[in-house]
């Protein structure tokens, strides 16, 4: 629906005035994307928040693990022929409770994942599209400095996997400079971080 409200009104638009006198304008969205360094930055600021999530699920199993080792030797005390049968019955008992133990802590772990997993999808999104943010916000500022007309993104995909846009005849592809644009503060970032580093 959007894509053809779109295409609708750029069709309005080339009936008001001339296609000659309309001024376009392509830019690759996803190579903006994949260039911008706050990308890069984002993206090991986010694999470090995986890497301590993936800990934090290993030291649960860890404990886990450490409960099923208990519960075999308990099982394995609670039928010892040598053991008397109190001790036989303390150890089945014990061997009883481990497992609820076990059963309560199995169940914690799948929610616990399940919880990390959707704020981590959550947190992607977010850093995403605020990145895309970004990067609209200096497509736009080019296109109205430089007076485009229209600024097509010619890395989107149709339902059925075919570029949007096939073919463009007299647009200006300033992807190349949507990046310069987007990393010139780039170096100022560093000296912040060394200095954070220096004085935490």
């Amino acid at each position: 629906m959007i894509r053809l409200l779109t295409l609708a009104f750029l069709t309005a638009s080339l009936t008001l005035a001339s296609a000659a006198d309309l001024k376009f304008g392509v830019v690759d969205m996803s190579k903006a994307f994949s260039e911008f360094y706050k990308t890069k930055e984002a993206a090991e600021k986010f694999k470090g928040n995986v890497d301590k999530a993936q800990k934090e699920m290993n030291d649960r199993w860890a404990v886990y693990k450490n409960l099923m080792t208990d519960m075999q030797k308990l099982k394995k005390e609670a039928s010892d022929p040598i053991m008397t049968p109190d001790a036989r019955a303390k150890k089945a008992a014990e061997f009883d409770e481990k497992g609820k133990e076990l059963r309560s802590l199995e169940q914690d772990i799948g929610e616990q994942q399940n919880r990390r997993s959707n704020q981590l999808k959550q947190e992607d999104v977010q850093i995403r599209r605020g990145i895309y943010d970004e990067i609209l916000v200096v497509v736009r500022d080019k296109a109205k400095t430089e007076g485009y007309d229209f600024i097509f993104d010619k890395s989107g995909m149709s339902l059925s996997t075919v570029p949007v846009l096939i073919y463009y005849k007299d647009a200006i592809d300033i992807t190349d400079q949507i990046v310069v644009e987007l990393n010139k503060t780039a170096g100022e970032a560093a000296p912040a971080k060394e200095e954070e580093k220096k004085n935490p």
